[in-house]
């Protein structure tokens, strides 16, 4: 590794170590300082705040958001490295979460790391509003979205949000603040994906990640799940296959057991209960009301910080829809599911990674 006057690259900050001093310079972009330049920001004369802002002139919230055209895909921010990703802030209106999709692009790659709805990456994948209250994921009112994953790179980073539909979306603010420093040799690249089953076929099961490839670990989980029968529909286990198992090393007992509750979610009222903690969380469960709502949809998480998976050459990540069945010869019975499963799972790897499945248009997207 290259020497350094320093000990600390600035980078991974935590109280243990947010004491020592390091090379690196914090820069942000926003709309108010779209290239992130030292000294650039707030000069606006133009901008989606110039209207109102016209009596107080330049420096007064001339340019706080953008609006993105009908199919266009704007670059929220281009930077030139090494440094790291530190903090990403944005929020735009529900009704756009599931049709703007967010990519990410390390040192000049063609193929993006991260490809998600935008809504899903932010554990917000109903286009409804849920607080999270994790660590590298917090979600407050109303709808403003945090992200705390650290993403370093070497040459350049690139951040775009694509507009699937011909509507203009207007009001979308962001902020990406990042630390320009030296990045240590063994630092992998930070990737996200998406996929969904709408509805999942009798008795398969729903693929989170397939065809990953070079040496990693998984760090998280994010599941909008749909259940398409009633009862209980968390029976399903979920399955990590590293480094060519053909059986699962890692396999849970349930989808509750997974995000770290148990006994189907219950509360002693009967009713499901929510909670947000740093790793784990069932934050959003939306019940039908009687007339419109038809189905009940649940948001869950589990980052995987504290307790990463790792594997040195690939990795595939199955999960289960499974309930329970009536009885039958005086017995119960699992009943295999159907229902709408969307999974976005983030990990780290070595670069080059393998390409990721087609995303989809905004029909396959769309919460219906």
């Amino acid at each position: 590794m290259t020497s350094h006057p320093y000990s600390f690259n600035g980078l991974g900050t935590h109280l243990g170590n947010l004491a020592l001093l390091s090379p690196a310079q914090t820069r942000s972009i926003s709309a108010e300082n779209p290239t992130g330049a030292k000294g650039a920001g707030g000069r606006a004369t133009e901008g989606t705040g110039a209207v109102v802002g016209r009596e107080l002139g330049q420096g007064w919230k001339i340019s706080p958001s953008i609006d993105i055209g009908g199919h266009e895909t704007v670059t929220l921010a281009d930077i030139e490295g090494p440094g790291c990703l530190q903090h990403l802030w944005l929020t735009v209106h529900p009704s756009w979460w599931r049709r703007l999709v967010l990519r990410m692009y390390w040192d000049d790659e063609d193929a993006p790391s991260v490809e998600t709805p935008l809504g899903d990456f932010f554990a917000n994948g109903w286009c409804e509003r849920a607080n999270v209250a994790s660590m590298p994921i917090a979600v407050n009112p109303a709808g403003g979205f945090n992200s705390y994953w650290q993403m370093p790179f070497r040459q350049r980073a690139r951040i775009t949000i694509e507009n699937l539909v011909g509507d203009v979306c207007q009001g979308f603010y962001y902020q990406a603040t990042y630390a320009l420093s030296w990045v240590p040799d063994d630092a992998a690249y930070f990737h996200a994906q998406w996929r969904r089953s709408a509805p999942l076929g009798r008795g398969e099961v729903h693929t989170l990640l397939d065809g990953v490839s070079g040496q990693g670990h998984y760090v998280g989980t994010y599941l909008a799940w749909q259940a398409n029968n009633n009862g209980w529909w968390g029976e399903g286990e979920i399955k990590f296959h590293l480094d060519g198992d053909e059986w699962p090393t890692i396999c849970g007992t349930g989808t509750e057991d997974y995000f770290g509750g148990a006994w189907n979610f219950e509360q002693p009222q009967g009713q499901y209960g929510v909670y947000s903690t740093p790793w784990l969380g069932l934050h959003q469960v939306i019940q039908p009301d009687g007339l419109y709502r038809m189905n009940q949809r649940f948001g869950m998480y589990r980052w995987h910080v504290p307790d990463p998976i790792r594997f040195s050459s690939d990795l595939r990540v199955t999960i289960q829809a499974l309930g329970w069945g009536s009885e039958r010869d005086g017995e119960g019975r699992y009943l295999p599911l159907r229902d709408d499963i969307a999974s976005t799972t983030f990990w780290y790897q070595s670069e080059p990674h393998a390409p990721f499945p087609g995303l989809g248009g905004v029909d396959h997207l769309e919460v219906v």
